[in-house]
């Protein structure tokens, strides 16, 4: 029988409201933890900057003691300080001579390595960097990205996946609209609530639900005006999560910038016909009018204008739901990225 190879992998803690977390759960989910040997420390916690710093040195300190025992180290990072959080990580595995992935979820690195730094921040990202055996990237433009900052060859476009539902019977003829994520600017909040207020008049029996936790108060009180049919639904949990996909029927998502948002990925693998702007990844996804409809960000009259298109014709809403979840089922599935992942730790490891 072959032996596991044994991998140690680090990135947010699993508890943490984020994207990566729930990429990280998906694979313990699917069973990853089965095929090969895992261990997971999480770097980061929700809270103050206190206990975050807490949490970071707990987690180098435990990865430092064990860091010996484990042929790779998969190394799970955003952009922007998640970056110089995973430096130490990524320094100390490399003087212990282990292989080493990066796997990098951001969407706005091109902004935060070339406008936000400064040369001996570049090149220290570029050194860092360098020291990955392999880097897996969420979409193909990161891929020309940091195809820039380090050798091209090493780079493998690993996209986000999720654990497709069984079908069911979609309802088109509700007036439904779910966003899942961080309630915040950078999501696209403001215009969604602008947005979906002007709609209203048109379309009394409009409704929409905000699953995530507030990061800005000012949008929490403009949310709090619209009234009884903006639904605050705070953090979710995976049952109640199912249970909003299934009962919405059109999912946005405006948000500034992204890398491959999971949250979309369930929106279309529950048939959601699908609202979001062009940014990062999302075009690799969402083709116009056939598996939902791409507006620019920061543009409330687009979103309005694409949200009335959905609502006026449940054939086009039906027609991006059905496209999109059988997209989702081909080319974002759970099972068939844990197989190349999988794949990945063995071939590195012979």
């Amino acid at each position: 029988m072959k032996e596991k190879v044994k991998v140690l992998m680090i990135g947010p803690a699993r508890s943490v409201n984020g994207g990566i977390s729930g990429v990280i759960n998906n694979y313990y989910d699917a069973g990853l933890d089965k095929q090969i040997d895992l261990t997971y420390i999480g770097t980061m916690e929700d809270g103050s900057k206190v206990h975050k710093l807490l949490v970071a040195a707990k987690a180098l300190l435990k990865f430092v003691m064990v860091v010996h025992k484990y042929d790779i180290v998969h190394v799970n990072m955003a952009s922007d300080v998640s970056i110089y959080r995973k430096m130490p990580f990524i320094y100390i595995a490399s003087l212990y001579k282990k292989k080493i992935i990066i796997h990098q979820h951001g969407g706005h690195i091109d902004e935060f390595y070339y406008e936000k730094c400064n040369d001996s921040q570049r090149k220290q990202i570029r050194s860092v960097v360098d020291k990955a055996d392999k880097m897996l990237v969420v979409a193909p433009h990161l891929k020309d990205i940091f195809g820039d900052i380090t050798d091209v060859n090493k780079i493998t476009v690993f996209p986000n996946t999720i654990k497709v539902p069984p079908v069911y019977e979609k309802n088109y003829s509700g007036q439904k609209l779910l966003f899942l994520g961080r309630l915040c600017k950078e999501k696209g909040i403001r215009e969604l609530l602008d947005a979906v207020s002007e709609l209203k008049e048109q379309y009394p029996e409009l409704e929409l639900y905000l699953g995530g936790i507030w990061v800005d108060e000012d949008l929490k009180e403009k949310a709090d005006y619209c009234g009884e049919w903006v639904h605050q639904l705070g953090w979710i949990d995976s049952e109640q999560k199912e249970k909003y996909l299934k009962e919405c029927n059109i999912f946005v998502l405006p948000t500034y910038f992204e890398g491959m948002p999971v949250s979309l990925l369930e929106g279309m693998a529950y048939g959601c016909a699908c609202v979001a702007t062009n940014v990062g990844g999302i075009p690799y996804m969402v083709t116009p009018q056939e598996t939902g409809v791409l507006i620019p960000p920061k543009d409330t009259k687009a979103l309005k204008d694409a949200l009335a298109e959905l609502l006026e014709d449940v054939n086009l809403q039906k027609k991006c739901g059905i496209t999109g979840r059988e997209k989702i089922n081909k080319e974002y599935n759970l099972d068939n990225s844990i197989k190349e992942l999988v794949q990945i730790y063995y071939d590195m490891n012979r």
